[in-house]
């Protein structure tokens, strides 16, 4: 009896490989051959140039110029294709060897690099939310923030939460950019610039005194700089680190 696809999936889980088969149905031998890697290029190539959104399982099946069962052969469902996405994300991040007196930087870097992994591809980091890191390639970058924690003296359980916490924070960073940048894409009217911003703060009533006074604290800097801050406080907070 063949091998079913959620026996596939545990199988790639083992060993990291695919175990591509032929295609099927009246265009086999005039077309690639479906795989699950031909599925993950496919996957991102749609959410590359039509968002997030627009990946569904026979969105992809049209693209590759066959039927959704066809895709079944090879992943399970929508979630495992997520899951598989996101996972190849992971595996073009970087991660060093954990130095002690450089841990900060360093766990800055990882979540650096996985927001700019996630940024390619618009909204794909909605695909990590809710989703158990069982993908080798995304225990690989948990495993090394890990590492780095540890390396920096930050206690086993606390380290534990803080990776949840800054993956947390990446991802919902990464969508949150996502959504704006397609709003403005699409000349959205709610998303205004920073000098239009100023203009509303300063016709506010007196009531909102400290909005007034410090609009241009509250409006300066980029997006990437907040992050940069928002990172910088969580990992400064955290008990025990050097």
């Amino acid at each position: 009896m063949s091998p079913t696809p959620q026996e596939r999936r545990a199988a790639r889980h083992q060993l990291g490989t695919d175990t591509g088969a032929a295609r099927r149905g009246p265009s086999a031998g005039r077309k690639k051959p479906i795989t699950v890697d031909a599925i993950i290029a496919t996957a991102f190539g749609i959410v590359e140039t039509e968002g997030y959104e627009a990946l569904t399982m026979r969105r992809v099946a049209t693209a590759l110029e066959t039927g959704p069962s066809s895709l079944y052969a090879h992943v399970v469902n929508k979630e495992d294709l997520d899951e598989l996405l996101i996972g190849r994300l992971c595996a073009g991040i970087e991660l060093p060897e954990p130095d002690p007196a450089r841990w900060r930087e360093q766990i800055i870097g990882v979540c650096t690099g996985l927001r700019d992994q996630y940024l390619r591809y618009p909204g794909i980091s909605r695909a990590a939310f809710a989703a158990a890191p069982s993908n080798r390639d995304t225990l690989r970058v948990s495993e090394g923030m890990l590492a780095i924690l540890l390396a920096g003296g930050v206690a086993p359980q606390v380290a534990a939460w803080a990776i949840d916490s800054l993956m947390l924070y990446v991802n919902a960073y990464s969508l949150e950019v996502s959504l704006v940048n397609r709003r403005l894409g699409r000349g959205d009217g709610w998303v205004v610039s920073r000098d239009e911003l100023l203009r509303r703060f300063a016709a506010l009533p007196d009531t909102f005194p400290h909005t007034k006074r410090y609009a241009a604290e509250l409006t300066a800097g980029t997006t990437h700089d907040r992050f940069d801050f928002t990172l910088g406080l969580m990992v400064d907070g955290l008990p025990g680190a050097r």
